[in-house]
């Protein structure tokens, strides 16, 4: 049988081996990476095969997964040459568009993009999908039916894969805890109390929107009563620029992002 082979194994191949473990993932995998400490690493805890050898690695491949920083997407795909044979490849790098994918490794190879979250290694991750328009139906549900295995997969017109990109992240959710935590601290409560009291704001809340049939605008009035405690802060924290700061944070990073497409 023919692997899913990973290109890359840092942080974000790590979360998905863990969630693809989790859900009793039949294919082989395979990783590669030029790093051996990463390998062994990935190996112990996650009990695949790895491989040193790039085209060894692609050789094996029914699937493959990049999963590389940026400014090393050239070069891998240089290295890797043009496939003489068909195949899947989904890239997780950020920024890099489906057009510029196409000019490496062959027309024999189908495109797909993919930005799936950390959150997947506990299943509840959440990842777009845009496909190269050559890429047949049924490698599509390929593709699909490996990232529902971690968590919720969505289709985005790739050219509003950008945006998504830089208002998925889990590092909102991590940052703004941290900020209303350390506020929090600053009031008075203890490290712990106060970090519970702002993951019940965030996450808790968060969870009754996505599993009840409320809208958010009614789930807003009903927590932040006129004249109460909540309307109070929520109306100081955007007199203090709160929904510009947002803005402007996700600008930057969509910057960023598109940056990364001039790297190939």
């Amino acid at each position: 049988m023919k692997a899913t082979v990973f290109l890359g194994g840092g942080r974000i191949t790590g979360a998905l081996l863990a969630g693809l473990r989790l859900a009793n993932y039949h294919r082989p995998i395979i990783v590669y990476d030029r790093h051996p400490e990463k390998l062994r690493k990935l190996k112990r805890v996650y009990g695949v095969r790895t491989e040193r050898e790039l085209g060894n690695a692609v050789e094996q491949a029914q699937l493959l997964i990049i999963a590389v920083r940026p400014d090393s997407l050239k070069n891998l795909l240089q290295n890797i040459g043009e496939i003489d044979h068909p195949l899947i490849a989904v890239s997780l790098v950020a920024g890099v568009p489906l057009a510029r994918l196409r000019e490496g490794l062959g027309k024999r190879v189908r495109w797909g993009r993919a930005m799936p979250s950390p959150a997947c290694r506990s299943g509840r991750g959440l990842t777009a999908l845009a496909f190269d328009r050559r890429m047949p139906s049924s490698e599509q549900r390929e593709v699909k039916d490996l990232f529902l295995k971690v968590g919720t997969v969505i289709e985005v017109r790739e050219s509003k894969f950008d945006a998504f990109t830089v208002t998925y992240s889990c590092s909102h959710g991590y940052h703004a805890l941290a900020t209303l935590a350390d506020a929090a601290e600053k009031l008075g409560l203890n490290r712990k109390t106060a970090l519970l009291a702002a993951a019940h704001a965030l996450a808790d809340g968060i969870i009754a929107w996505r599993e009840g049939n409320i809208s958010l605008d009614d789930l807003l009035h009903e927590a932040a009563t006129p004249g109460g405690i909540a309307a109070t802060v929520m109306r100081s924290m955007d007199a203090a620029g709160y929904s510009r700061a947002v803005r402007s944070g996700l600008a930057a990073g969509l910057r960023r992002t598109r940056k990364n497409a001039t790297q190939i």
